[in-house]
């Protein structure tokens, strides 16, 4: 391309027309505030066992898999929600005594509150049988306790292709299905 007589490169001029809307957002400090993502603190999805009165600590398979579809679902809420994930770590101990999550009536709004996040998103498996498990999420406004979003589904096989595949279509078709509150 040439501009007064001078030959730009394709790449110089891509960054030379990218960099003008950069400097026009500088120029408004309340676009660039307005782009900010929300800040969600995803807590790790837990195991609920049902058949076992006062619950169990997850066997080491079934750790994994819970840490396996925590990251898919931190992922996919970064990716595909625009949710920025805030580091829940340091309020294991708050988590800790006051779990397990799923069964705490909205503790974990103040909890990712005080992590300086907008929602909490929590998730636990619940067993049914050795090759059956739900699947649910449920993602809060931090500020208020209350449930923006939320949804479930059923695991027919227990293996690490199933969970994530769950975790992936909850996300998609409950959690994003729509946009979340604050974004348009």
């Amino acid at each position: 391309m040439i501009l007064r007589g001078t030959i730009f490169r394709d790449d110089a001029f891509r960054a030379c027309r990218l960099a003008v809307p950069l400097a026009l957002a500088a120029c408004h400090p309340g676009a660039a505030a307005a782009a900010e993502p929300s800040k969600a603190a995803v807590f790790p999805v837990e195991l609920f066992d049902p058949g076992v009165v006062g619950g169990r600590k997850a066997r080491p398979d079934e750790a994994r898999k819970l840490a396996l579809v925590t990251d898919e679902l931190r992922g996919a809420l970064k990716d595909k929600g625009g949710l920025e994930p805030v580091d829940t770590a340091p309020q294991a101990a708050e988590v800790s005594k006051q779990g397990p999550l799923y069964k705490c009536d909205g503790c974990a709004a103040p909890i990712a509150k005080a992590l300086g996040a907008d929602l909490a998103v929590t998730g636990y498996v619940e067993k049914g049988s050795g090759q059956i498990f739900n699947l649910n999420v449920v993602i809060a406004d931090a500020a208020t306790g209350k449930v923006v979003r939320g949804g479930q589904v059923v695991i027919r096989a227990d293996t690490d292709d199933t969970w994530t595949h769950a975790m992936r279509w909850i996300v998609k078709n409950r959690l994003l299905a729509e946009p979340l509150p604050g974004k348009s």
